[in-house]
């Protein structure tokens, strides 16, 4: 068997052909109009009325914070397990990050721990769809009315996704989306902002684009980024969003085949299949294994050894080693997100896996248990 990463991308459409159109026009660099077409059609398709197209997802999260003017003193309710993008976009700005401990069973937020963070200091919560299955959003949504904070959603992980029938990216004042290679839309890097308020779009626009001003062009009033996205990268991610539905039924086949194939297997903890306001899209299929098996890392090297790539869960904000050198989350414990981080790992789940693939990978994984 020939090495099966832990993704590989599905570029079978109109890719090849867009890229070419771009090339024959001379459309490659941050102007184009692809960018464009690509920030109205995707901003549609999740329903909101303004997308800004970066040049990645953690761009997008820093660019959020600073759009909402979070800032020294303020502090950011986010979760522990969750990839430092997150984190580091309010540390940036001289925020805080305050976090919260993951649920066990849907390793999300633990929405229920949520109130007894809020100080007179919290600002924002910025919620993180994680691995496939929505944040609870109706109790976050109430106590951001209740105590007037903003939202960010970080929707990377979540395209197609719905939480109660409504699209995730819906539910920030600013949500976030990468397109990453292992998204579900992809554009190799990029990423995405997408709010209905006009006036917050353009700040955004701004903030990527080193905050020139259009009639004076070299005189700044504040500091942005280079954070455009190019043309050549909007392009694909149009070919990308022509695929949309049936990427997201092929996401969930996977996910239900690697469930069937694992059920009943002891010792190991799957993907939760559904929850009371959505089903998994299943961006990766994910396992949490019982300590008396051993942790993550052992199994997956046996993995690899059968060539089979994995990836491991995201390691806790509070337990990363840059952010305990700055004094932050000192004594902390978030239980949960210690053992899942310990014990999690991700399985092969790119959108050009294939079934025997799959199989494969499952019995392994089962042969890798026994021993």
């Amino acid at each position: 068997m020939e090495f099966i990463p832990v993704n590989t991308p599905s570029l079978t459409g109109s890719e090849e052909k867009y890229l070419a159109d771009c090339i024959r026009t001379g459309w490659i660099s941050s102007e184009g109009p692809a960018i464009r077409e690509f920030e109205q059609k995707f901003a549609a398709k999740i329903g909101r009325r303004c997308g800004i197209a970066v040049s990645n997802g953690t761009a997008a999260l820093e660019i959020a914070v600073r759009a909402l003017n979070l800032g020294p003193g303020d502090e950011v309710i986010l979760p522990t397990f969750t990839i430092i993008s997150c984190a580091a976009a309010v540390v940036k700005e001289g925020a805080i990050p305050v976090v919260v401990d993951a649920d066990p069973v849907t390793w999300n937020m633990d929405v229920t721990r949520l109130a007894e963070k809020i100080t007179a200091q919290t600002r924002a919560i910025m919620p993180v769809h994680i691995y496939g299955l929505p944040v609870d959003m109706d109790p976050i949504i109430e106590l951001a009315r209740r105590y007037n904070l903003k939202i960010i959603e970080d929707a990377a992980e979540a395209h197609g996704q719905t939480y109660k029938g409504k699209p995730c990216g819906t539910f920030g004042d600013l949500s976030i989306f990468s397109f990453y290679p292992n998204k579900l839309i992809t554009t190799g890097e990029g990423g995405m902002l997408v709010t209905d308020d006009e006036a917050l779009a353009e700040r955004c626009r701004s903030l990527r684009n080193l905050c020139f001003q259009p009639q004076r062009r070299f005189i700044h009033e504040e500091l942005g980024w280079n954070y455009r996205i190019t043309n050549l990268q909007a392009a694909l991610g149009l070919a990308q969003l022509e695929q949309w539905n049936s990427f997201i039924q092929r996401k969930r086949k996977m996910g239900r085949l690697y469930t069937e194939l694992l059920t009943g297997v002891e010792g190991i903890q799957l993907s939760l299949e559904k929850t009371d306001h959505a089903d998994n899209i299943y961006w990766v299929f994910g396992l949490v294994v019982d300590e008396k098996l051993g942790s993550a890392k052992t199994i997956m090297d046996r993995l690899a050894q059968n060539q089979i790539g994995t990836r491991p869960f995201f390691y806790p904000m509070h337990r990363q080693p840059v952010f305990q050198k700055m004094g932050l989350f000192s004594g902390l414990s978030c239980p949960v997100a210690e053992r899942i981080a310990e014990q999690g790992f991700y399985l092969p789940s790119g959108l050009g896996l294939t079934e025997d693939q799959i199989v494969y990978v499952t019995d392994c994984l089962k042969q890798v248990l026994k021993s």
